[in-house]
């Protein structure tokens, strides 16, 4: 048996302090997972969470200590930035209790929700997908996977942004609406979850726009910085 083509190169993120890749199976996003980023959209209170997807090979690889590129898309003139807390899923479940996720979880890492907001916000009025907003080419930069095992589960901590060394996004892992553990039960009752999996788990207030040429450098308490550069 041959594949009618060549399917390229696996999505996959190096796990901190070793050899080891991490194969992207999918991608999960939360959408509006801290109170005051919902504000700024313009929603209020804690609505049921909600999921949309971004393809694998979307991951840009940031190795730590370097800083990564991206190119700024086609069809935007207002590309912004989402600083967010990444969750490596480590085993297969469906229905996963709040209670049990942990176990379900292999590690955790720094990600940007990249974002074509006027094409998203266009999309949201006509009621359609969000993907050509969302789910482009080089959409999740990310910063390599930290086990849990040296991590310990994080439920608080710092996440904070800089543009061009300016304080934009400054808030605790702890506002999240529906934190960590929360969020992989909503989400293992509409889909199986499976090693490869990701989830990006929200962003806090303070998004904005970037230009080409801009540095992004973003991080979590204990997970290092992550460093991007619109190309």
């Amino acid at each position: 048996m041959t594949y009618a083509f060549d399917p390229g190169p696996l999505p996959a993120v190096p796990v901190a302090g070793t050899d080891t890749l991490y194969p992207v199976r999918r991608i999960y996003c939360v959408g509006r997972n801290y109170v005051e980023h919902a504000q700024e959209m313009g929603f209020t209170g804690r609505e049921p969470p909600f999921f949309f997807a971004k393809p694998a090979d979307a991951v840009v690889v940031v190795a730590d200590g370097e800083t990564g590129a991206i190119p700024y898309p086609t069809r935007t003139s207002n590309l912004h930035y989402e600083m967010e807390l990444v969750v490596a899923i480590g085993r297969r479940g469906s229905d996963i209790p709040a209670a049990q996720a942990a176990q379900y979880i292999f590690g955790y890492a720094l990600g940007l929700d990249m974002t074509r907001r006027d094409l998203q916000q266009e999309l949201r009025k006509q009621g359609r997908p969000w993907e050509l907003g969302k789910g482009y080419d080089h959409s999740a930069p990310i910063g390599p996977i930290h086990p849990i095992a040296s991590t310990g589960e994080i439920t608080a901590g710092h996440i904070w942004l800089d543009l061009n060394g300016e304080r934009k996004q400054d808030s605790d892992i702890r506002k999240l609406i529906w934190n960590v553990n929360e969020t992989i039960e909503h989400l293992s009752g509409y889909f199986e979850l499976n090693p490869g999996d990701l989830i990006y788990s929200g962003t806090p207030e303070g998004v904005g726009a970037v230009k080409s040429g801009d540095l992004i450098v973003g991080g979590v308490d204990g997970l290092g910085e992550l460093r991007v550069k619109v190309a």
